[in-house]
Formats: structure tokens, C-alpha cells, sequence
């Protein structure tokens, strides 16, 4: 019996506990009325949150732990879960499941149980399991497991008064551990040997789960901490063979023999879902399907992009004439330099970055609440793998599509540190959204100009033909990677197919809006403004010879440019377009012009006109879309890149590796097309 800590002031900590995709980090929002993350695929949270949830006055400390699946500390999560449950000792684990996949659920809180702390058992979308006609006998769950249950709709805040009031009450109560897995006899005749030879704890973890863990042999648990007067090393472990396996299969079968006890699922809902998965995940529809979704995504994102961006120009163009006034008294370098330099550039950013973004990004949450993106790392998980790399690292380069440097942070999720480098290094190669908008017009100038209203999706399928070409370079890259600078065996994950579920559109919109959109729009407008006054000084300031500073660096580039079949401008473009990608294909506008300031051409016609004036061709088209897609990551990315990795090494071999290729790609191209065209 492990009484209720002393205090003189009533206080308490509970741990979140659960396994990936249950909504808990929902029931910890709910409760606490922070708003962290959420996302329909395994391994979403990675990190701790705190939050205080106030009870009739009482203030508990919910942590929320990273989502696991055991406590066998084979993964990150799993590490960080059972350390702070074996260190920090909470008073209570709040232990969340989904009511649809219990028997996959109660193996966690049946391990979680072992270790002797209090356990309640939160069962979450039960809006879920009633639509799909699943039912639980929750007094018997109660009964079996010998400890409270509550069931609750966390989105909706069905049951949550109920949960908040008994788990006060039982945070109040004496508590006595009833529950114990029964292992095989020769499992428990080790258990009661090793057990005789350790101390009986006044606090978890109890003796009989540190048998287990010696006899699992867990190298990864400092035993040294919960028995620092003992020692180790003289006590007799008795060695069975394969002793983990038979540990690990009795907790599923007391999980599985549970959970079919008080579990009733309709034998249509299985069917009716595992038809539609064969579908989505099919040899010869899934990848057609991928390609499809992200075909349409594109399409809606290149023809909705158009009126919003036109309007924000159009606005930015009168904002700029009331900024001309306020500013006319003083000294036209002061003008220039905060005008034609710093708010062309960061209106320019705005208004071609944000509404690509404000439409991409809820299209693509919608197929992560739908619960797809996981489908996707499984559809791609044997092409990694025979790249040396683990499925994972898909979700990482899905991320990657809305921004790169929120892909690089994404791999986090990956548990092996070399596989998780690789695709931090390779995550650049999917293009991010702030190149979309150079893509798309030049796509639409010179392939799809002259198909009318077809240009819209001829654009979008180049889009989309970019992209599996960027995921080819990936699985090229990681391949080279793992067989070179990083060799390695690919790591075996366990990735959770969740239920298909209805999105919540209001959520998904501010989620996808304030989180994601505002969020990477704020990142790259902090740079595009020094960006901005950097350009301006250099278009402005002469040279002897009277020409710009700019227009003399892209004519000293021009012999590098013509090997890979470009020119010095763009070469040029792409350097000082290095803050942000939105800036590159504005900036070789302007030294075309030889303005002082971004060029700002709404009318494709007009742009056309320019380029072609100045020797664009075909070639050169597809020269660009190649460097475009493959060359060093902007400065936000490569930052977060040096955090993740702490290493300037890497970030020097992220920004190189995409560059060679896509350097080498144009001058392929170039050679090509000058031998036979």
C-alpha cells in the first residue's frame, strides 16, 4: 500500500500516459486549456508538456509523456515514458486509451500497473467506437483490471466533468495493487527467486517489476538509481532463453483475453474497413491514389492562389503610396532603403507566399486528421528501407512540402539517430512552399501558356512531376548516404494505422492557419526584410564604371551560369535569394530591368516578354526547374539544421549534397540539349 503523499497544502501530479493516436494530447488540452499539437499519426509528440488542471480548487500537475507503446524503452518515447515514471514517481498515471483498439491499448497500462503506481484508465473517442457500433462493459473492464474507468469524447468534452470529479476522489484514496500479469511457471519461479534477493520499496517501482527487468536483461534502465545501497552485480539472475519474448507475449495475451471480454465489434465494421484499407494501401491503387490526392491538392492550390495574391498585391501597391507620403520629407537613400528595399521585398513574400500556403496547408491537414499520412509512410516504408532508411522519414518529408525547416524538426519522430540524419540531410530535396510560386510560373509561361483554361492543371502536373523526382532523389541519396557517410542496417519501427476518422474543419483551419501558415510566413519575413535593404544597396550602388553593384556581380557569374545552360542573373538570384526561396525569381527580374527595386510583374505576359528578351528558352525553363528543386536550403532551414544536428559539419553537407545534384542535373540538360537540339 502506497499511501497519498504528505502536504500541508493539497496538491498533486499525475502522468499522461498512452499510446500514440489515442487523443491524448486532446485530453490534455481539455483538461489543462493549453493547446498543444495534435496529429493522426504515430510518434506526433516527442517531448513532455506540462500543464496545471484545477479540480474543485485542488491544482494538479498533468504531464504529458511522450506516446508509447511499452515501456520496453526501445525508442526514445518509450525511454523518456518509463524514466519519468520510475524517477519522477508521480502520484497517479492518467493512462488514456482509444476505445476502438483497446487490446492494443491495455499493454501499455497493464506494464504501467506492474511498475506499482496508481493507474486510472481514461477511454477516449467513444464518439468514434459508437459510430463504428463498438461497445464496452465498462464495469467489467473496472473489475478485471481492478482499478476506475471513465469513458469520454475529449473533442466534444463528452465525460470529461465525470473524469475530472473521480480522478480527485481517487487521487484521495489509499491505494493497494491488486493486478498482476501471471507468466509462464518458469518465468515466475525466475521472478520469485530474483524478488527474494531485493528490498521491499516504500515506492514504485515494485520488486517484481525489477525482476523483470533483469531478467529481460535491460541494459537501458539505470538500476543504480532505484537501488543505489544494493549490489547489482552480486545478484543471481537466473538466464532463460528468450525470457523478453515469453515476458512481452503473456502481457498481450492477458491484453487480448481482456479486452475480447469486454469488447463487442460488429463483424461488418471489420470488413467494411479492412476493404477500403486494401484499397488505399493496395500494390496497384496505393501509390496511383497518392499521386492523385496530391495531383488535386496541387490543382486547387495553383488555380486559388491566383485572386488572393493579385488582391494582396493590389493592396500593398495603395499601403505603399500612403508610406510614400508619411516618408517624403526625408532623404531619398532612407526612402529607398525601407521603400523599394525592405517593404517591396516582404510584401513581395507576402503576398506569393500566403495564399499558396493558406490553401495547402488545410488541404493537407485534412488528409493528416483523416488519418492518410501514416497509410503513406507504410506505402513507402520498403522503398526506404531498401534505401537504408525507415519509413518515417516520408511523414518527415510530407512536413517538408510546407517547409523544410518544419520537416528537419519532423524528424524527430525517428528514433535512430542515423536514419534521422539522413533525412534531415535529404528532406531539402522535397520542395517546400515557398518554391511553388517560381514553379508555377514558369510552368505556365513556358509549357502551359498556350492551353487556355488547361494551364492550371498542366502546371499542377508539373508540380507533381517535380515532386516524384525530388522523392526519387531522396531514396537516391539515402541510398548513397547509407552506404557511404552513414552505413548502417535499417531499424524496424512500429507504425500505428489509425482508424479513419471525420476532420474537424474549424480545428483544422486555425490549426493549419495560426500554427502552421502564420507560423512559417513570421519565420521568412523576418529574413526577407534585412534581405530586402541588402538587394536595395546592392542594385543602387555603383561601380566606376557606372554600372550597379548587382548587375556587375551577375555579369562576372555569367561564364559559370552558361556551363549549366543559366545565366549569371539567376546564379546571382539564387545566392542572394538564400534568406528565402520566395525572392529568387523577383530578384532576377529586377537585374534583367536594371532597377533599384524588386520588379513587380503581375502580368505573366509582361514576365514572359522580360525573360525571353533576355535569352530564356526552354532549356533555360527547365534548367531553373531543376536548380529550383535541387539547391541549397534557405537560412531558416539550414539554422535548424545546425540546431538539430549541433554540427556545422552537416549543415555544410545539407546545403552541399542538393546543390551538386542540381547543378549537375542542369549541366546534364545542358549538354544534352546542345548536342541534340
Amino acid at each position: 500500500m502506497y499511501p497519498p503523499p504528505e502536504s500541508t497544502i493539497e496538491s498533486y501530479t499525475v502522468a499522461l500516459a498512452g499510446n500514440p493516436n489515442v487523443g491524448k494530447s486532446t485530453v490534455f488540452n481539455a483538461l489543462t486549456g493549453m493547446h498543444q499539437h495534435t496529429g493522426n499519426w504515430a510518434g506526433k509528440t516527442v517531448s513532455t508538456a506540462a500543464g496545471i488542471c484545477t479540480i474543485s480548487g485542488v491544482p494538479i500537475q498533468l504531464i504529458d509523456l511522450p506516446g508509447t507503446y511499452s515501456l520496453r524503452a526501445q525508442s526514445a518515447e518509450e525511454t523518456a515514458a518509463r524514466d519519468f515514471l520510475c524517477f519522477s514517481r508521480p502520484d497517479a498515471v492518467l493512462v488514456v486509451c482509444d476505445a476502438s483498439t483497446l487490446e492494443r491499448n491495455l499493454i501499455l497500462l497493464l506494464q504501467i500497473q506492474e511498475l506499482g503506481l496508481p493507474v486510472f484508465l481514461c477511454i477516449n473517442l467513444l464518439d468514434e467506437a459508437e459510430q463504428r457500433g463498438i461497445a464496452l462493459d465498462f464495469p467489467l473492464l473496472s473489475e478485471q483490471l481492478h482499478l476506475p474507468v471513465v469513458g469520454v469524447a475529449a473533442r466534444s468534452g463528452r465525460g470529461l466533468p465525470e473524469l475530472q470529479e473521480q480522478l480527485l476522489s481517487f487521487l484521495r484514496q489509499p491505494f493497494v495493487s491488486l493486478h498482476a500479469v501471471p507468466y509462464p511457471e518458469s518465468i515466475e519461479t525466475a521472478l520469485a527467486t530474483i524478488t527474494e534477493q531485493l528490498p521491499q520499496l516504500d515506492f514504485p517501482p515494485t520488486p517484481r517489476w525489477l525482476a523483470l527487468r533483469f531478467l529481460e536483461q535491460d541494459a537501458t534502465l539505470q538500476m543504480e538509481r532505484l537501488l543505489p545501497e544494493e549490489p547489482i552485480s552480486e545478484l543471481e539472475i537466473p538466464v532463460l532463453p528468450k525470457a523478453a519474448d515469453s515476458i512481452i507475449a503473456a502481457v498481450v495475451q492477458q491484453a487480448e483475453s481482456i479486452a475480447n471480454a469486454v469488447t463487442t465489434i460488429p463483424e461488418s465494421i471489420r470488413k467494411r474497413e479492412h476493404r477500403f484499407d486494401r484499397f488505399v494501401l493496395g500494390k496497384y491503387t496505393g501509390i496511383p491514389l497518392l499521386c492523385l490526392l496530391l495531383l488535386l491538392i496541387l490543382w486547387i492550390t495553383v488555380v486559388g492562389a491566383n485572386v488572393p495574391s493579385a488582391l494582396l498585391q493590389s493592396g500593398f501597391a495603395k499601403l505603399r503610396t500612403v508610406l510614400d507620403g508619411w516618408l517624403s520629407g526625408t532623404p531619398e537613400w532612407v526612402q529607398g532603403l525601407l521603400l523599394d528595399g525592405m517593404y517591396q521585398v516582404l510584401t513581395w513574400v507576402i503576398a506569393v507566399m500566403l495564399p499558396p500556403m493558406a490553401i495547402f496547408f488545410p488541404l493537407f491537414t485534412l488528409l493528416e486528421d483523416f488519418g492518410y499520412l501514416p497509410r503513406v509512410a507504410y506505402q513507402l516504408d520498403p522503398c526506404f528501407r531498401c534505401a537504408g532508411t525507415c519509413g518515417k522519414q516520408s511523414l518527415t518529408m510530407c512536413m517538408g512540402l510546407g517547409c523544410n525547416a518544419a520537416g528537419v524538426t519532423g524528424c524527430r519522430i525517428i528514433d535512430s539517430p542515423r536514419e534521422r540524419l539522413i533525412a534531415m540531410l535529404t528532406n531539402v530535396c522535397i520542395p517546400c512552399n515557398g518554391r511553388f510560386p517560381a514553379m508555377i510560373t514558369i510552368l505556365t509561361l513556358f509549357f502551359a501558356a498556350s492551353l487556355g483554361w488547361g494551364s492550371s492543371l498542366t502546371a499542377a502536373i508539373g508540380i507533381l512531376c517535380l515532386l516524384l523526382l525530388g522523392t526519387g532523389m531522396t531514396f537516391l541519396l539515402s541510398f548513397l548516404l547509407s552506404h557511404t557517410l552513414l552505413k548502417g542496417i535499417p531499424s524496424s519501427f512500429t507504425l500505428e494505422l489509425p482508424p479513419y476518422r471525420k476532420p474537424q474543419i474549424g480545428k483544422v483551419l486555425i490549426r493549419s492557419v495560426c500554427d502552421r501558415t502564420l507560423f512559417v510566413l513570421g519565420r521568412a519575413c523576418i529574413v526577407a526584410a534585412p534581405a530586402g535593404m541588402m538587394i536595395w544597396l546592392l542594385a543602387n550602388g555603383t561601380l566606376s564604371n557606372g554600372q550597379s553593384i548587382l548587375c556587375q556581380l551577375a555579369e562576372w557569374l555569367q561564364p559559370v551560369g552558361a556551363i549549366f545552360g543559366l545565366d549569371g542573373a539567376i546564379l546571382l538570384a539564387f545566392l542572394l535569394g538564400f534568406p528565402a526561396n520566395e525572392i529568387v525569381l523577383p530578384i532576377v527580374l529586377m537585374i534583367y530591368a536594371a532597377s533599384g527595386t524588386l520588379t513587380e510583374q503581375t502580368d505573366l505576359s509582361q514576365i514572359q516578354t522580360m525573360l525571353q528578351a533576355n535569352g530564356w528558352t526552354m532549356q533555360t525553363a527547365v534548367c531553373m526547374l531543376l536548380l529550383m528543386l535541387f539547391h541549397f536550403p534557405c537560412s531558416t532551414t539550414c539554422l535548424t539544421i545546425r540546431k538539430e544536428t549541433h554540427s556545422w559539419k552537416w549543415t555544410g553537407v545539407a546545403m552541399l549534397l542538393p546543390t551538386l545534384c542540381g547543378l549537375g542535373l542542369c549541366a546534364l540538360v545542358h549538354g544534352v540539349w546542345s548536342m541534340f537540339g
